[in-house]
């Protein structure tokens, strides 16, 4: 920690007699970035028309060709990049299908540089323009400065800035100030099948020279001030299942003298929180960190205008009025949604049957110190307690399909200083430093394994519209993403000089 804290302050001093030399490198790669923008705006458009749907199994061929499409990107950067295969996984309907190839790539291999490592990934949520797009969501267009489409922000557009950033160096025939490392996939928005075990094979091998890793793929807290994250959610799933007779029944003619596995289930769902969002299962905030007078200062000092939340959302009102609290309750308390009824009748109108099996979904959006393990078995106790005070016939089974842990980094990490210098260069103001309430399981899985400086970095405003029908990046923030891109390479390389020298400081000393 004491040897962090002195960096910085080497860090500081050294960026002012630095400034006016890297100044004037920064404005011929900027320059490059504008006078080229609208081109960096086709690619985008080309990779976006790409239906990269990872959660479509028919569509997966085409999650093959935007990996590979990103290979021959990177290569042509004079990368070299390696198509790893991942095997295949099992469907629902019992047939297996090929998961797409995982990306490693790198550019330099310079011993006196830095090493940073990117990731980032080219699939995308399904979209169709019948589900209430105004445009067609494989054809970026652009409206008052926003590019509309699929996958613009989450994550093809930052994938695509960082490689227009390497790009804008070779372009102007400058020496890169960082070796560099791409780890791609084409499988996040399914669960990222097989990229742990990529991540541990090669963390003796690929990760073994990589000093920091970074990773673009959320958002800004606001549509106008840039921001560093330093911690995510974790999330447990549940699929709650009640199973009753064999088949569906009529309701005229079993209704009233049966136990109802759809009337178990709701009892069950409605059990889990109460009208203000507390979550109502026993032992689930019992390694919630206390608040503190110091981390209560962070949230006052934050650029949160709730009614723009509230406006991004759609929503009239949320359960808390001040930006604290709300901020508190995205970030460091756990949230409990309820997601969906499966086996249900959902069609339009009426169809008047007692649904033989149902099953409820729902998640716990978990905080640093809160235990999956731990988690799933407190859920699982209490819903089988609930669960038994009903008296009912039917069978209940939970089960946790998929969970991820809560992630947290040191924000006084040199790292974090080399990318809030690249902020102030390009946005002109310090960014926010936030947590994000979503769960991104790449992050905590890059520490926990790897034991790297990691960071999330991002580029897309809070009003990009990930996963929604209105997915979009704007012009402006994906051409300055690509600047703040740049501008952390030359941050970076400067901040590995102050962490060599500080290092042989104390050593001398």
């Amino acid at each position: 920690m004491i040897l962090a804290l002195s960096v910085i302050m080497l860090f500081f001093e050294a960026g002012v007699s630095s400034s006016s030399s890297s100044s004037g490198l920064e404005n011929r790669i900027f320059q490059y970035i504008d006078l080229h923008q609208n081109e960096f705006i086709q690619t985008l458009k080309e990779w976006v028309a790409v239906e990269s749907d990872s959660i479509q199994p028919q569509l997966r061929q085409e999650v093959t060709r935007m990996v590979e499409l990103t290979a021959d990107r990177l290569r042509a950067l004079g990368a070299t990049a390696e198509l790893v295969k991942l095997g295949s996984h099992k469907l629902t309907d019992g047939h297996s299908l090929l998961l797409p190839p995982l990306i490693l790539a790198e550019l330099g291999k310079d011993p006196q540089k830095p090493t940073v490592c990117f990731y980032g990934h080219v699939d995308v949520q399904p979209a169709k323009k019948e589900d209430g797009w105004k445009t067609d969501p494989y054809k970026l267009t652009e409206i008052d400065g926003n590019l509309y489409g699929r996958g613009a922000t989450d994550n093809k557009g930052p994938v695509l800035a960082w490689i227009n950033a390497v790009e804008s160096f070779r372009a102007l025939k400058l020496d890169m100030p960082v070796n560099l490392k791409f780890i791609i996939e084409g499988m996040e928005e399914a669960g990222s099948l097989g990229l742990e075990e990529v991540i541990k094979k090669e963390n003796q091998r690929f990760f073994s020279d990589v000093d920091y890793i970074v990773i673009s793929d959320n958002l800004w807290l606001n549509n106008r001030k840039p921001a560093l994250t330093y911690g995510t959610r974790g999330n447990l799933c549940f699929s709650v299942e009640v199973q009753g007779g064999q088949r569906d029944l009529h309701s005229g003619t079993f209704g009233g003298i049966i136990h109802e596995p759809m009337t178990d289930l709701i009892a069950l769902l409605d059990s889990l929180v109460d009208t203000s969002g507390r979550i109502l299962i026993p032992g689930v905030y019992d390694d919630v960190d206390s608040l503190t007078e110091e981390e209560k200062k962070l949230y006052e000092a934050i650029t949160f205008d709730p009614e723009e939340h509230k406006n991004n959302s759609g929503v009239k009102k949320f359960l808390y009025d001040t930006k604290e609290e709300i901020l508190m309750h995205l970030w460091r308390y756990p949230s409990l949604s309820i997601h969906g009824i499966e086996g249900a009748f959902h069609e339009p109108g009426i169809k008047t049957v007692i649904p033989a099996r149902v099953i409820g979904k729902f998640s716990i959006r978990q905080v640093p110190h809160m235990n999956v393990s731990v988690g799933e078995r407190q859920v699982i106790q209490y819903l089988e307690d609930v669960f038994s005070k009903r008296n009912s016939s039917n069978e209940l089974k939970v089960s946790v399909p998929i969970s991820a842990m809560p992630w947290v980094a040191d924000i006084n990490d040199p790292l974090y200083t080399a990318a809030g210098r690249a902020i102030k260069t390009v946005f002109g103001q310090d960014p926010e430093k936030i947590r994000d309430g979503a769960t991104i399981p790449i992050a905590q899985m890059f520490q926990n394994i790897t034991r790297k400086s990691v960071m999330m970095l991002p580029i897309g405003a809070a009003d990009d519209g990930e996963h929604s029908q209105k997915e979009k990046i704007s012009r402006h923030n994906y051409i300055q993403g690509t600047k703040l891109f740049a501008a952390l390479f030359l941050e970076i390389a400067k901040l590995h000089g102050q962490l060599q020298e500080a290092s042989n400081t104390k050593t001398t000393n």
